[in-house]
């Protein structure tokens, strides 16, 4: 695979995890009625069959066959989520069979949950019979109806209230248990609300109160960084960023790699050629002066020494002739070499035929070719640059 399918696989890549992510975020359903009614679940609720980033954990919950929505608290277990007021991070829960006050009986423990309750009371459960209507002689009592019966009536009491009347409780009152439960005090023969627990972490009020969305800063890896997002009068949706993102800075940044490869190359060659007629360029001085000079050889000398096409592998008999000693350039697929053979050193046949025709040694090794002479010459040469050719 070419380096340039390689690099449109890999931003392919980046563009559909970052359409999964925000299509995943985006389509949490809110609600476990078909309907949409009851509490709306969004950060940090989410049901147990969403995806991570729904929710926060802990905060975990599921739908019932009676479409109610359940929260399970490890010692407590299953209860209806009557409502959740995110702003000030309080839910309310009841009894799947509302009967609250029978659940409460047991020791009301929030020990493994994220949740916190702010009124704890110790109450006392008391059985009275109903002949006479005994009950209602109970100083302080409130009747929890889902546990009384024709023939006798459930009361709760707060312990210190008997204390603080110094009324005592009919006899005909025989006590159930005494409990330290949360106080919420409607009236238990409805319990509309419940009981209101709360959480801290994460702490989403800001948010809330700005009407942001509160959830992950980071969707990709489970990384419980909770930020704020979707402010009003703050920007786009996450969701128009990342299509801004993604339709602008990949297309800008495969044209930047395009322009800077293209010009790569044609500084490239501008080198490759100026470097490769270097070579045959020689300046000479303004004086009259008498040289000796060392003659080259003749035309048919320098045609008969071999000739050796580069493959593709650019291979030599000496691997460390990779390079024309003459104008430093690599050897290139296709490119026609010199051989001198009485040293066997190689060059471009351009070079080294230009070098022969003025200098009769290897311009490696100086050893002189036969054919050679030496002969003196007076020469007069102007100020300018000449180029011998």
């Amino acid at each position: 695979m070419s380096s340039s399918h390689q690099l449109f696989f890999f931003f392919f890549l980046i563009f559909f995890s970052v359409i999964h992510i925000s299509t995943s975020v985006n389509t949490c359903p809110i609600s476990c009625h078909a309907t949409g009614l009851g509490p709306v679940i969004r950060f940090p609720f989410r049901r147990k069959d969403q995806p991570f980033p729904c929710g926060y954990p802990g905060f975990e919950l599921s739908c019932n066959s009676r479409s109610q929505t359940i929260l399970n608290l490890p010692k407590l277990g299953n209860f209806t989520v009557q409502n959740i007021d995110y702003q000030s991070q309080t839910i309310w829960i009841n009894d799947p069979d509302y009967c609250l006050p029978k659940r409460l009986l047991r020791s009301f423990s929030l020990s493994d949950t994220p949740f916190n309750v702010e009124n704890l009371m110790e109450f006392t459960f008391y059985n009275c019979s109903s002949v006479g209507n005994t009950a209602m002689d109970v100083p302080g009592s409130r009747m929890v109806s889902c546990m009384s019966g024709d023939n006798f009536t459930v009361v709760a009491v707060p312990t210190y209230w008997s204390n603080v009347s110094g009324q005592g409780i009919p006899g005909s009152c025989s006590v159930i248990d005494t409990v330290v439960i949360p106080f919420f005090w409607p009236s238990w023969s409805g319990l509309e609300q419940g009981v209101p627990l709360k959480w801290d972490d994460p702490d989403c009020k800001s948010c809330e109160e700005r009407r942001g969305t509160c959830g992950f800063e980071n969707d990709i890896s489970p990384i419980f960084i909770v930020g704020c997002a979707n402010l009003p009068g703050f920007g786009l949706p996450r969701s128009a960023k990342y299509g801004i993102i993604i339709g602008v800075a990949i297309p800008g940044l495969l044209c930047f790699i395009g322009i800077a490869c293209y010009l790569c190359g044609r500084v490239r060659n501008y080198y490759h050629r100026r470097r490769h007629h270097s070579g045959t360029e020689f300046m000479s001085t303004s004086t009259q002066q008498s040289m000796v000079i060392l003659t080259g050889l003749d035309t048919p000398t320098i045609e008969s020494y071999p000739k050796t096409l580069l493959g593709e592998s650019r291979r030599l008999p000496k691997p460390s002739d990779n390079t024309c000693s003459i104008c430093l350039c690599e050897y290139q697929p296709k490119e026609i070499l010199r051989t001198i053979p009485e040293c066997n050193h190689y060059f471009h046949v351009s070079c080294i035929d230009e070098w022969l025709r003025l200098n009769a040694t290897c311009p490696m090794c100086r050893n002189s070719p036969e054919g050679s002479t030496i002969v003196a010459l007076s020469t007069s040469t102007s100020s300018s640059s000449s180029s011998l050719l």
